[in-house]
C-alpha cells in the first residue's frame, strides 16, 4: 500500500469513531529516542546551538519585508545547497531544499516563512539581554528559518535516512496573505503532510481560520463646498455603510466571526467634496459557510448604500483565504495522529503549554498551514520559541527554548519520515 494510501486509510478509520468517544493517536514512542541517528542527530543540534543562535540574529538583521526576501532567500538557498539538497526558487522567491528519502514513506513538506511585517527602513539590529532577543521580527519568522536550517544539518550530521522524501520550503508573502504558500501548491504535488513552522511553543493549530480582505472604494464627480449642498458624496455612502456593518453581529470566535474596518482613507482637501474614497474590511472566520454568506452580506449593504447616495462603488478583492471548518468540522483532522504526536512530542521536552487545562490543540490557525488544511492536506503550525509582541517594534524571543522548536522539528521528520505509524490513543470522554 503507498504512503498516502496508508494515511487515507487511517484517516477514515478515525474519521468513523463516534463524537462521544474521540480517540487521539499518536505516532510518538520514546523508544524513538533509542535510535542511534536520532541520538546523534539531537547532540548534534545540542552541540552547534550556540552557532544556531548566532545564525538566527544574522537571518533577523538582514532586509525580510514581504515582497523583499531576496537576501534571506538567497541565503537559505545557498546553505540548502552547502547542505546537499536538491534547491529551486520559483517565481515568486519561495526557496525549496529537497532531501530525497529511500522511497516508498510520505512526503513532508516543511514551510518556514521568511517574510516579516516591518518596513525596510526599519532598524532590525538584535539587542541581547540574559535569554531574550530584542528586535522587530526577531520571533516571527526569523526564528523558524534557523530552526530549519539546524534541522536539516543535523539529520545530514546523523546520517538519518527516511524512506519518505522532506521537503523544506523558506516561503515568501506570509504576511501578505499566504502568497508563498498558495503559490507553491498551485505549482508542486500535493505532500502527504504539512507542517508550518510558525508561532509559540506550546499548543497545536490543526485549523485554518478563513480571512477576506476587501477594500470598497467610493466615486464621484465631486464638487467644491459651496456647490456641494444635495450633491452626491462619497462620504455619506461610505458612513452610511460602515455603520449598518457594525450594526452586525455575528457569534464570536472561536466558531462564529468577526469584522473589522482596518482603513478609512480618501479626500484631500477641506473645501470639496472627495472624489475618491475607500474603507477595508478584515472579516474572519473559521466557518467557510459563514465566511462566504458574510462577506456576499457586506458587499450588498456597500452597494446599497453607494445606490443611495448615486454614487459609483467599485469592489477590490485583496485577499481571499479559505477556512478550514469550525472545531466540530474539524474533529477528523484532529483525530489524525500527526496533531497528537506533535503534542506529546513536545511534553516529552517538557515545553510549557501555559496555564493549566490550556489547550492544546487549537482548531484554527493563520500560517502557511491554513491553505494545507483548506486543501484537505494533514497539517499544523508548530512553535519555533517562545516569544512576544510580533509586528511590533518591540518583539522579542526567548532564545534557549528555539532549541525544543528545532528538537521538535527534527523528532517531527524522524518520526513520520517512514510514515504514520499510531501506536496508543488518548481517550477524551
Amino acid at each position: 500500500m503507498s504512503s498516502s494510501l496508508r494515511i487515507a486509510a487511517v484517516t477514515l478509520a478515525l474519521a468513523a469513531a463516534p463524537l462521544t468517544a474521540q480517540q487521539y493517536p499518536t505516532s510518538w514512542d520514546p523508544a524513538h529516542l533509542n535510535r542511534p541517528d536520532v541520538k546523534a542527530a539531537l547532540a548534534h543540534l545540542e552541540a552547534g546551538f550556540p552557532k544556531q543562535v548566532d545564525e538566527w540574529i544574522k537571518i533577523a538583521q538582514m532586509p525580510g519585508k514581504s515582497g523583499h526576501e531576496q537576501q534571506r532567500g538567497a541565503y537559505v538557498k545557498a546553505e540548502m545547497e552547502k547542505a546537499g539538497l536538491r534547491v529551486s526558487v520559483d517565481s515568486m522567491g519561495n526557496v525549496t531544499g529537497l532531501r530525497k528519502g529511500s522511497g516508498g514513506g510520505p512526503t513532508i513538506v516543511f514551510a518556514a516563512h521568511m517574510d516579516i511585517v516591518h518596513s525596510l527602513e526599519t532598524n532590525t539590529t538584535v539587542r541581547r539581554a540574559g535569554d531574550t532577543l530584542h528586535a522587530p521580527g526577531i520571533f516571527d519568522n526569523s526564528a523558524s528559518v534557523a530552526n530549519m536550517l539546524a534541522t536539516i544539518r543535523a539529520l545530514n550530521a546523523a546520517n538519518i535516512v527516511t524512506t519518505g522524501d522532506l521537503i523544506f520550503v523558506g516561503t515568501v508573502q506570509e504576511e501578505l496573505g499566504l502568497r508563498g504558500m498558495d503559490y507553491w501548491f498551485k505549482k508542486n504535488p500535493k505532500p502527504d503532510l504539512l507542517i508550518a513552522m510558525d508561532g509559540g511553543l506550546g499548543a497545536v493549530s490543526y485549523g485554518a481560520l478563513g480571512i477576506y480582505w476587501t477594500r470598497y472604494r467610493f466615486k464621484s464627480e465631486g464638487a467644491h463646498t459651496l456647490r456641494s449642498r444635495g450633491m452626491p458624496t462619497p462620504v455619506k455612502a461610505l458612513a452610511d455603510a460602515v455603520q449598518r456593518i457594525y450594526a452586525l453581529q455575528p457569534a464570536p470566535l472561536p466558531n462564529g466571526a468577526v469584522i473589522n474596518i482596518g482603513q478609512v482613507h480618501g479626500g484631500e482637501i477641506f473645501n470639496g467634496i472627495p472624489q475618491d474614497l475607500y474603507f477595508t474590511v478584515d472579516l474572519r472566520t473559521p466557518d467557510p459557510t459563514l465566511l462566504d454568506s458574510l462577506d456576499r452580506r457586506i458587499t450588498r449593504m456597500v452597494q446599497e448604500a453607494a445606490d443611495r447616495e448615486k454614487v459609483k462603488l467599485v469592489v477590490e478583492v485583496e485577499q481571499k483565504n479559505g477556512a478550514g471548518g469550525t472545531e466540530r468540522m474539524l474533529e477528523p483532522k484532529r483525530r489524525h495522529p500527526l496533531v497528537q504526536t506533535a503534542i506529546d512530542i513536545q511534553k516529552h521536552l517538557k515545553v510549557d503549554f501555559g496555564m493549566p487545562g490550556a489547550a492544546e490543540a487549537i482548531p484554527s490557525g493563520s500560517t502557511d498551514a491554513n491553505v494545507g488544511v483548506v486543501l484537505g492536506v494533514p497539517s499544523i503550525a508548530i512553535g519555533r520559541s517562545q516569544g512576544g509582541n510580533q509586528h511590533t517594534l518591540t518583539e522579542w524571543a526567548h532564545w534557549p527554548s528555539a532549541l525544543q522548536g528545532t528538537k521538535l522539528t527534527l523528532l517531527l521528520a524522524t518520526t513520520f519520515g517512514d510514515g504514520i505509524k499510531p501506536v496508543t490513543t488518548r481517550f477524551v470522554p
